[in-house]
């Protein structure tokens, strides 16, 4: 048989399938079927998924299909609704163009393998999109180190203007070994801060707000893992690589959208 006819088939088996596990788990609506009439039910929808058990297969890629469509809706609704605090916070650090249409938010932590290696990724985007706005936001979940590191990082910011911040990020991103605030002061040092001043802001209740703000931005927008993007309006989980972000850029450049229909 050739594919153009076992589409409408395996279709038929998805919607089946679909049927038989609403039907199946649906009891109120059983009551109204007495119980011969159910059970010739079941026993034809079980005889047809034994005998066609891909369908199944292909419900569940539907299901998970649909899940991820209705995540990315969530997702997009959060951001419009936090689009003040991911996009223009007071606590954040903006490289790149500050006035570039285009906006790219990188959700990090210090001690993530995976950031370490798409350094490169947001070094290359923003060499490559002069109308490319950068926003880097501290998230500290994989350690202790982490979270000392992004108060130390969080604390220099306040006092380095964004390129030479944008440098000290990619020093200390490029540590070898784990990160903590004993690494993150010894980078600062290298860039002349003021230490007495970075040692009272560490623990002050700006850098604190700056950084709960970001983890509590995390959990809203449903990030569970670094690096995490927000490009444009749309969220992006790991690390994609550069090829997969800069698409989207590109798309957002065309359609408006990080991802065109």
């Amino acid at each position: 048989m050739p594919l153009s006819g076992l589409r409408p088939i395996r279709a038929f088996g998805a919607a089946l399938a679909f049927g038989a596990l609403a039907f199946l788990g649906a009891q109120p609506a059983l009551a109204q079927f007495s119980g011969a009439q159910r059970g010739e039910i079941e026993t034809i929808i079980r005889e047809y998924l034994v005998k066609n058990p891909e369908v199944l297969r292909d419900a569940l890629i539907e299901l998970d299909r649909r899940a991820k469509a209705d995540e990315d809706v969530q997702r997009r609704q959060a951001v419009d609704k936090l689009d003040a605090q991911i996009f223009n916070s007071r606590h954040q650090v903006v490289i790149g163009n500050p006035k570039g249409p285009i906006s790219l938010v990188e959700f990090y932590d210090y001690n993530c393998g995976f950031c370490k290696r798409a350094l490169g990724d947001l070094s290359a985007l923003i060499k490559g999109n002069p109308d490319l706005r950068v926003i880097l936001k501290e998230f500290p979940v994989l350690s202790q180190g982490s979270v000392e590191a992004a108060h130390v990082a969080a604390a220099v910011k306040m006092q380095l203007p964004p390129d030479k911040f944008w440098a000290f990020h990619q020093k200390l991103m490029s540590s070898r070994g784990p990160v903590g605030k004993a690494q993150a002061l010894a980078v600062a040092k290298e860039f002349n801060v003021d230490m007495t001043r970075l040692a009272k802001d560490m623990d002050s209740t700006e850098v604190k707000a700056g950084i709960e703000e970001n983890m509590h931005l995390g959990e809203a927008l449903g990030i569970n893992g670094t690096p995490s993007y927000v490009v444009g309006k749309e969220i992006v989980v790991g690390a994609v690589g550069l090829e997969a972000l800069q698409t989207r850029i590109g798309n957002i450049r065309k359609c408006g959208k990080g991802t065109c229909d």
